[in-house]
């Protein structure tokens, strides 16, 4: 484990696999850099990159200094490229897409490029109101400290089926996600509103805006939305896959866009 510290003495640990370009590896929801499908993706982009999986403030090994706010997280990706060199690409999956456009617009030349997968930004008004219904009943949860509950309800309000949530309990990674049931607020802080259209028309790094074909239909709305507001953005509809993409599947466009 390396530890770096971000720009309010937050300490952030991370993890270096492979060899080649440097590619910041920034997670979603209720992950963690040691979550079994995190390290299996991790190594998978290591085939090709030197890949920086660091724990989001509030998770595994990194502090949680408090208030939270999007740009402390943006301080932290600018402490993980400056420990890659001063320079680096960004993969951000779902709330970490969010992150890696916001970086793209806050770090100027630090972010090479940027590829984001299923950014879950709500879609429209309606979705908005009830997204707010669904922060609200989790954070009164998290205030209680019902972490189990908080992290149940997420899952389902975002669409997980109920019968995995319901079998959650029963698995030996349980434990370690109802500890990152407070970020669940930081994820929902990130994505509670509909994408920055306007903003992202000031997006000047090269990006990608790839969506899984199986994943759901808001997130496909979302991206397209994205990719039109972002100049020369590309965007990709992976066949076969939903939000749960497979390393594998994904690699040759990550390769295909970064090093082109």
């Amino acid at each position: 484990m390396n530890t770096t510290q971000s720009k309010d003495g937050t300490t952030l640990a991370y993890n270096v696999y492979g060899n080649g370009p440097a590619l910041i590896y920034i997670t979603g929801a209720s992950c963690h850099r040691s979550f079994k499908p995190i390290v299996q993706d991790a190594k998978i982009f290591a085939t090709e990159f030197t890949v920086y999986n660091y724990d989001r403030r509030g998770r595994g090994n990194s502090e949680n200094t408090l208030p939270y706010t999007m740009e402390r997280e943006i301080e932290d990706i600018e402490a993980m490229i400056d420990s890659a060199g001063g320079t680096a690409y960004l993969y951000g999956h779902s709330s970490g897409a969010v992150l890696a456009l916001e970086a793209a617009l806050q770090l100027g030349s630090k972010v090479q490029k940027v590829i984001m997968y299923d950014a879950p930004y709500v879609r429209d008004e309606e979705k908005k109101v009830e997204y707010n219904q669904l922060s609200q009943k989790i954070n009164k949860l998290l205030d209680k400290g019902k972490h189990a509950e908080a992290m149940s309800t997420f899952l389902k309000g975002i669409g997980m089926p109920k019968v995995f949530v319901l079998l959650l309990p029963l698995l030996p990674g349980w434990r370690t996600m109802k500890a990152l049931a407070p970020t669940i607020a930081y994820d929902i802080a990130l994505t509670q509103d509909m994408p920055p259209v306007e903003r992202a028309t000031r997006v000047s790094v090269p990006t990608q805006i790839i969506v899984g074909e199986k994943s759901p239909s808001s997130m496909h709305d979302v991206g397209r939305q994205l990719a039109k507001a972002i100049p020369n953005a590309k965007f990709v509809q992976l066949a076969g896959q939903d939000h749960m993409v497979n390393g594998k599947t994904l690699l040759p466009l990550l390769s295909g866009f970064f090093k082109k």
